[in-house]
């Protein structure tokens, strides 16, 4: 046997082990791996700024936590606060209320009364408040385990970014590939994850502030509901449509006409059209041209439909696993296509 294949053998044996020795943690480092390699052109820019890596590793691990973490968490803690103080009764009046609302509609709007008569006849609030109970238990059981995550990969995410460089370095070392093979495919799996990060945060920010700024002036929890509004926007086509359409829509049933129209009317003109079809473009290409310097372009469905399928498959944490995994891929085969047309 030839002393390589003794190694490899042995290698393998201890990497095995070192997977169910590193089992409870493996999800943590995966995602804080991919989040530090999508926020490696930011890193590099801060460090050349600020002259010290251990430094700019705590000004990012502190935005990661202020931006993604401490808004997601603050959202956990609200609806598990809310539903375990769920009052039955009132949900049960508010019931009452709609279904009175919906018996005073004027009989030229015949067709929508019939429609919503029979949606009210499928719902069953006994039943769905049962839900919200199990689902507040749920959330409140499983909100110390989330957060636990959340630290781990926080601290993860720091030794990543503080030592990146080198462990960068020592991977395309041991890769079976030429010096500038591995840098590029390094490069452009980089340049698109940053793309896709950037997109997801600069839509959720810039929208979800806009919202709930705007809809805290009505007396609702603005910061919540635009957290909310922020994870909305990720949803191609209808977006935003799932926050302000049952706003507007309560605010109907309340008696509140002119309110729900300006709520409806701010969304879709400054959100949907101003800031989502004008701004953002212009952020991200900003963005862009001073950080990613060679910059990918991703189709926004394809996005979408690999965060649904991250979450269904890996959980809350596909959301960020999943566009990874497909950004990598679309890395690969983009080199491969470059290689086999310099072949050709």
């Amino acid at each position: 046997m030839k002393p390589q294949h003794f190694l490899i053998a042995i290698g393998i044996a201890v990497l095995f082990f070192l997977i169910q020795l590193f089992n409870p943690f493996l999800k943590a480092i995966f995602v804080a791996l991919l989040l530090t390699v999508a926020t490696n052109t930011l890193d590099i820019s801060l460090t050349n700024k600020l002259k010290s890596e251990t430094l700019s590793s705590i000004i990012m691990t502190i935005l990661l936590a202020v931006i993604f973490f401490v808004p997601v968490m603050y959202c956990i803690f609200s609806f598990a606060n809310y539903l375990n103080q769920l009052d039955q009764q009132a949900i049960i009046k508010n019931y009452k209320e709609i279904e009175n609302w919906i018996m005073n509609i004027p009989n030229k709007y015949d067709f929508i009364k019939q429609q919503l008569s029979l949606l009210l006849d499928k719902f069953d609030i006994a039943e769905s408040i049962k839900d919200m109970l199990s689902i507040g238990a749920y959330l409140g059981k499983n909100s110390a385990s989330f957060m636990m995550d959340m630290i781990l990969i926080l601290v993860f995410y720091f030794f990543f970014t503080l030592y990146g460089t080198n462990i960068s370095h020592y991977v395309k070392d041991i890769l079976p590939l030429k010096k500038e093979d591995a840098n590029t495919l390094f490069y452009e799996s980089t340049n698109v994850m940053s793309i896709v990060l950037y997109s997801i945060l600069i839509t959720a920010i810039l929208e979800g502030m806009l919202f709930g700024f705007f809809i805290s002036l009505y007396g609702y929890n603005g910061f919540l509901l635009g957290v909310l509004y922020g994870f909305a926007s990720l949803v191609p086509v209808v977006g935003g449509l799932l926050m302000w359409l049952p706003l507007g829509i309560y605010e109907i049933i309340k008696g509140n006409l002119y309110d729900a129209l300006v709520i409806i009317s701010y969304s879709i003109i400054v959100i949907s059209i101003i800031a989502d079809t004008f701004i953002k473009p212009i952020i991200i290409k900003y963005i862009n041209q001073r950080i990613v310097k060679t910059p990918t372009k991703i189709n926004e469905l394809l996005i979408f439909f690999s965060i649904v399928a991250g979450l269904s498959t890996f959980g809350f944490w596909g959301m960020i696993i999943g566009p990874a995994m497909v950004t990598f891929f679309i890395s690969i085969v983009q080199l491969l296509k470059k290689y086999s047309s310099d072949i050709i």
